[in-house]
């Protein structure tokens, strides 16, 4: 399987269907990203963030991975659109939630009234804290990373995540008025995470499958 790079370099030389494959790669991960703070407009932004970086293709130069420098992307996409929606708000994007922001309610679907307290509770959150914990948990970025798709130093970076998970704690206890939950939820986020990732996928593959059935129609 070709890496990212060198699908990258391939598309750099024209070859479409590569650009093709390395957007496939990513949408799960992006659509999770963008879905969970702004609804249904995830796929436009998803679509937006994919055309900055074909525009700037040629600016990437490998110092981090195509990954790394497509959730940066991604997230200055996130600030724009919130920073068009609420000018009022554009230099306290950081510190206010995506509810108070006014974006749809409409998050990801899942099953568990469990994993839809977890979703409801980060979406609570300021919107700093709420990407530092979901890039953290749900795409499994650490340190070094985190810091390069923030652009924050990695100190900055483990005192959000710390923050981050102590207003997660206070919004699960408001939540589920159950401080043994909210323990419970916050000692598994890991495991918490890893099955809402399998639900989205299974979502996004209903998505596609009837997409092509009713093109095929």
């Amino acid at each position: 399987m070709d890496t990212d790079i060198q699908l990258l370099e391939a598309w750099r030389a024209g070859d479409r269907g590569s650009g093709t494959d390395l957007f496939n790669r990513h949408f799960n991960s992006l659509y999770r990203f963008f879905r969970n703070k702004v609804g249904e407009d995830a796929d436009d932004l998803v679509q937006q963030t994919f055309l900055a970086v074909v525009q700037a293709r040629d600016k990437f130069r490998g110092d981090a991975s195509f990954r790394t420098y497509l959730f940066t992307a991604a997230r200055s996409k996130l600030y724009n659109y919130f920073s068009r929606r609420r000018p009022d708000q554009k230099d306290r994007l950081g510190v206010t939630s995506v509810l108070d922001l006014g974006a749809s309610m409409h998050g990801m679907m899942v099953k568990s009234e469990e994993h839809q307290t977890l979703l409801h509770a980060l979406r609570r959150l300021p919107l700093e804290l709420q990407i530092v914990l979901e890039l953290h948990y749900f795409e499994g970025m650490r340190g070094p990373v985190l810091a390069m798709v923030l652009e924050i130093p990695e100190g900055t970076v483990r005192s959000r995540l710390r923050r981050g998970r102590e207003r997660l704690r206070e919004e699960l206890e408001r939540l589920t008025t159950s401080p043994e939950r909210a323990a419970s939820t916050m000692t598994n986020l890991d495991g918490w995470a890893a099955q809402i990732r399998g639900q989205l996928r299974g979502q996004l593959r209903e998505q596609l499958r009837g997409g092509s059935q009713d093109g095929a129609s």
